[in-house]
C-alpha cells in the first residue's frame, strides 16, 4: 500500500518563516571584533608552534649529526684495529715466506685512508665516506673534550700514519712493514683507549642535546595545553550565545535519523537530494553527499547503462501521481544492485545495496520521494556461501559415488598412496622453520608439490575431480609461498599451511573409510581397469585442454611389479601422459592444418624386455622446440641471454625437468607449475631407472624409462 508522508507543518508556519528569517538576519549581523580575543589567541598559537617546529628541527638536525659523529667514531676504533690486524697477517705471511694477498693489502690501505680521513674531519670539518660508502658531512668536534681527545689522537696516530705509508704503495720491504708493526704493537691500546673515550664523548654530546630536545618539546606542550585551554573557554562561551538554534537544528535531523536506520534522503521531481541527508547515506554511496546534487549522477558509477535507464524511468513513474505506488514496487529496478564503493579507508569495495522508494505527497501531489538505502551486501553473501556448499556438498557427493562405482583394489590403492604422502608433506612442513634457511625450506616446499601433484594426478585418474581439485588449490598455496621472499617469510607463511591439508586429508579419510564399505575385491586392480582409467582420464584432459585424442594404453604388466615399484611406475606414467596431451599434442585446428588428423595418437605401454621393465610413453604431436624452450627460460630471468647461448640444445632441452618450468602460457588444472617432469625425475631416480628422450619437432615426443626387473 502507499505510504504518504504530509509535510511537517512546523517548516512552513508564519512562526518557522520568522525564526528562519530571524536566523538569517543572525548571520548578516556578524562581527569581527566579537571573534578578536579567540583570533588574536589562535594567531598566538600558530605562532608559538611555528617557532617550537623550527626550534625542533634545528635541534634534530644537530641530533641528526651527532649520530653521524658517533657512528663514525665507533668505526675510527674498529678501524684502528682493523689495521692492526691486516699488519699482523701481512707479517705473518712474511715470516712463511708467502706472498702478500691482495684482499689484506687493500683492506690495510683502505682503513689507514678512512682512518686519516675521518680524524681530520673531526678536526677540521670535513665531507668523509659514511658507513654505506656514501659521502657524508662530519662537524668538527667542538667540545673541549673533544678537542683535547682528539690531540691525543693527533699525536698518536701521525707517527702511525707516516710510518704507514710506505705500505700503501707497491714494493715496500720488509723492514717497512716491520717498523710499522712495532709502532702498531707499541701504540695500539693507547690509540684504543684514546679511540674509546673519544666515541664516548660524541654519546655524551648527542645524549645532551637530545636532553634539550625533550626540555623544549615538553615546554611547547604545556604551553599549548595552556593556550588550547583559553582558547576553548572561550570559544565554549561564543557557543552559550547560539544553542537554540543548534538545538532546533538537531531536533529537525533528529526526526530524519530517526525514521529509518539506514541511508535515508529526499529526492524533488527535477531529481535532486533534498536538504536532509542521514549519515549513513554517506557511507553507503562510498563518498560525501551534498544537498541539491543529482540522484541519477550519483548511480551512474555505480550502476551499468542499462539499470541506470530503468531507474530513470522507474523514479518517473513514482512522480505520477496517477500511478498506483503499490503497483510499480515489484519492478524495482534497484531492490538488489552491486556496486562499487569506497570504504572508510577509501578502499573500493564491492557492496549490495537495496534501494526503497516512499512517495512524499501533499494535496495530492508527489510533493519529494523518501529514499531509503541499505547494504544487504552480509544477506547477498550468505545466500553465496549457502549456494556454495550446497555446490560443494554436490560434488563431494558425486566423488562418494564415483568412488563407489571404481575399482575396489584401485580405490584402496589410491587411499593409502594419498595418506601416506599428505601424511609425509605434514611432516615436512611441521619440521620446517625459517632457521633451516631458504635454500633448505624451498627443498621441503618442491618436495611437497611433488608428491601433492602425484595425489591429484592419481584422484584425476580415478575421477575425483572434488579431490584434485583441492589438491590443486594447495599446489597454489604452495607456490604461492615458493615465490614469495626470505626465509623468514617462508617460514611463516608455512603456518598457513595446515587448514588447507587438513581438509586434503579429511577427504583422503572419507574415502578410507568407504573402501571398507565397498563390495569385496581381489587384492590387486585387474589389467583391464588400469588401462581404462588411463585412457578415461586422457580423454577428460584433452577435453579440458580442447583437443582430440586416441590414447592406447598398455601398463597392466604393473600387477607383476611389486607395489613400490608399481606405484612409482603409474605415477610416471600418469604424469607422461598428461604432458603429452597438454604439451605435445596439437589442437585439432593446428593438426588439420599440419595435414595430421584432427585427433593425435598417444600410446601408453609397460612390456618387460630382458631382464628390466620399458615404460614408454609417446605422442605423434608438435614435438619438443629448443627454441621455445630458450624463449621461455630467458623469460624466466633465469639465464641471460649470453648464457642460453653457450647451451646447446641437449641442454636447453634439459631444463623441462627443472622444478617450476613450464612452456604453458597460464596455469590450469593439468598444466603450468612445472611439477609435472619434475615428479617424472624424481620418481625415475628413485626406481634406478634410465630415462632417455627422443623427439622430432612437428612429428613426436618419446619418453623411455628402463629399470630393473
Amino acid at each position: 500500500m502507499a505510504a504518504v508522508l504530509p509535510l511537517d507543518p512546523s517548516t512552513s508556519t508564519p512562526a518557522a518563516q520568522t525564526r528562519r528569517g530571524t536566523r538569517r538576519k543572525a548571520r548578516q549581523g556578524f562581527r569581527f571584533g566579537k571573534y578578536r580575543e579567540i583570533i588574536i589567541a589562535v594567531a598566538f598559537f600558530l605562532l608559538f608552534d611555528l617557532g617550537v617546529l623550527v626550534l625542533n628541527f634545528y635541534t634534530s638536525f644537530q641530533i641528526d649529526q651527532d649520530t653521524v659523529a658517533i657512528n663514525l667514531a665507533g668505526r675510527q676504533r674498529y678501524v684502528s684495529q682493523r689495521i692492526a690486524r691486516t699488519l699482523l697477517e701481512l707479517d705473518a705471511a712474511r715470516a712463511a715466506g708467502q706472498a702478500y694477498r691482495n684482499e689484506t693489502l687493500a683492506e690495510l690501505r683502505s682503513g689507514a685512508s678512512i682512518f686519516d680521513q675521518s680524524h681530520k674531519a673531526f678536526k677540521a670539518g670535513a665531507t668523509v665516506p659514511g658507513g654505506d660508502g656514501k659521502p657524508v658531512f662530519l662537524d668538527a668536534v667542538t667540545s673541549e673534550r673533544g678537542r683535547q681527545l682528539e690531540a691525543q689522537v693527533d699525536q698518536l696516530w701521525n707517527p702511525y700514519f707516516e710510518k704507514l705509508q710506505p705500505l700503501m704503495r707497491d714494493g715496500f720491504g720488509p723492514e717497512d712493514l716491520s717498523a710499522a708493526l712495532a709502532y702498531s704493537q707499541a701504540n695500539n691500546i693507547r690509540l684504543l683507549t684514546v679511540a674509546n673515550d673519544f666515541v664516548t664523548e660524541t654519546q655524551q654530546i648527542g645524549a645532551s642535546r637530545a636532553s634539550t630536545l625533550r626540555m623544549v618539546q615538553t615546554g611547547g606542550i604545556v604551553l599549548a595545553l595552556l593556550n588550547f585551554a583559553f582558547i576553548l573557554f572561550k570559544f565554549l562561551r561564543r557557543l552559550q550565545t547560539s544553542d537554540a538554534a543548534i538545538e532546533a537544528a538537531n531536533e529537525e535531523n533528529d526526526e530524519i535519523l530517526q525514521a529509518v536506520r539506514e541511508g535515508l534522503f529526499l529526492i524533488t521531481p527535477d531529481f535532486k537530494l533534498g536538504s536532509q541527508l542521514s549519515r549513513s547515506a554517506h557511507a553507503l554511496f562510498g563518498r560525501s553527499l551534498a544537498p541539491g546534487q543529482d540522484f541519477f549522477k550519483l548511480l551512474e558509477p555505480l550502476l551499468t547503462d542499462k539499470t541506470l535507464d530503468d531507474a530513470r524511468d522507474y523514479v518517473q513513474l513514482l512522480f505520477a501521481p496517477h500511478v498506483k505506488e503499490a503497483l510499480v514496487q515489484g519492478i524495482n529496478p534497484l531492490s538488489e544492485v552491486e556496486a562499487m564503493v569506497k570504504n572508510r579507508l577509501g578502499d573500493d569495495v564491492i557492496r549490495h545495496l537495496s534501494f526503497h522508494f516512499n512517495r512524499v505527497v501533499e494535496d495530492g501531489a508527489v510533493r519529494h520521494l523518501l529514499v531509503t538505502v541499505q547494504d544487504v551486501s552480509a544477506r547477498v553473501e550468505l545466500e553465496h556461501k549457502l549456494q556454495s556448499e550446497r555446490q560443494r556438498s554436490q560434488k563431494e557427493f558425486e566423488m562418494l559415488l564415483k568412488a563407489v562405482d571404481a575399482d575396489p583394489a584401485l580405490l584402496r590403492q589410491f587411499v593409502q598412496r594419498a595418506e601416506a604422502n599428505l601424511l609425509e608433506v605434514n611432516d615436512m612442513l611441521r619440521s620446517t622453520s625459517s632457521a633451516q634457511g631458504e635454500s633448505a625450506i624451498l627443498q621441503r616446499i618442491d618436495e611437497a608439490r611433488r608428491r601433492v601433484h602425484a595425489v591429484k594426478g592419481d584422484a584425476a585418474t580415478l575421477g575425483l575431480e572434488t579431490l584434485a581439485s583441492q589438491a590443486h588449490q594447495f599446489e597454489t598455496a604452495l607456490d604461492r609461498i615458493r615465490q614469495g621472499g626470505g626465509a623468514g617469510d617462508l617460514g611463516q607463511a608455512l603456518l598457513s599451511l595446515p587448514l588447507p591439508l587438513e581438509d586434503l586429508l579429511t577427504k583422503v579419510a572419507s574415502l578410507k573409510t568407504l573402501t571398507g564399505l565397498s563390495r569385496p575385491a581381489g587384492a590387486s586392480p585387474g589389467t583391464e581397469g588400469v588401462n581404462a582409467l588411463l585412457a578415461r582420464l586422457a580423454q577428460e584432459v584433452a577435453a579440458d585442454c580442447g583437443k582430440k585424442v586416441q590414447a592406447s594404453v598398455a601398463v597392466g604388466a604393473l600387477a607383476d611389479l611389486p607395489s613400490g615399484q608399481a606405484d612409482l611406475a603409474r605415477e610416471i606414467a600418469v604424469q607422461l601422459l598428461r604432458n603429452a596431451i597438454t604439451h605435445g599434442v596439437e589442437a585439432p585446428v593446428t593438426r588439420t592444418a599440419s595435414g595430421k588428423p584432427e585427433a593425435g595418437q598417444v600410446a601408453v605401454q609397460l612390456a618387460r624386455i630382458e631382464a628390466e621393465w620399458q615404460l614408454t610413453v609417446r605422442d605423434d604431436g608438435a614435438g619438443l622446440s629448443a627454441p621455445r624452450i630458450r624463449r621461455k627460460l630467458l623469460e624466466l630471468g633465469w639465464y641471460t641471454q649470453e648464457q642460453l647461448d653457450s647451451f646447446d640444445d641437449r641442454q636447453v632441452v634439459g631444463h623441462i625437468f627443472k622444478p617450476g618450468f613450464s612452456t604453458a602460457s597460464g596455469v590450469s588444472m593439468h598444466a603450468g607449475r612445472g611439477i609435472g617432469l619434475d615428479v617424472v625425475q624424481a620418481n625415475v631416480q628413485k626406481l634406478a631407472a634410465r630415462m632417455t628422450l627422443g623427439s622430432t619437432p612437428g612429428e613426436h615426443t618419446e619418453f623411455r624409462i628402463r629399470f630393473a626387473a
